[in-house]
């Protein structure tokens, strides 16, 4: 296999990875559960964990330098954020709408 083109399959599989997590976060976003739920935050906080340690891996054996590494750890961060502002913002205007009626 050409070295080019596993690089590109590892990297696509931790962008896949990346993207499960923060699909994990999406569905979640209807409930309260992202901001009340000490479960669901370990959950996250197990699924971060598990990325680090593969891209970690991938870093080690040099299938991503630590450049490409550091930014696919710090979008994935910046996306979840986004996300949980997201969240609070629409949990902190539905209890605004509700102090109004």
């Amino acid at each position: 296999m050409d070295e080019g083109i596993s690089k590109k399959f590892a990297i696509q599989l931790l962008e896949d990875d990346a993207e499960r997590i923060k699909m994990l976060i999406r569905n979640q976003k209807n409930s309260l559960c992202i901001s009340q739920c000490k479960a669901f935050e370990e959950v996250v906080d197990t699924q971060m964990y598990g990325f680090s340690r593969q891209v970690t891996y991938a870093t080690r054996l040099g299938i991503l330098t630590n450049e490409e590494g550091h930014r696919l750890l710090s979008d994935l961060e910046r996306e979840l954020n986004q996300l949980y502002t997201d969240v609070y913002e629409e949990t902190q205007e539905k209890n605004e709408i509700g102090k109004e009626g």
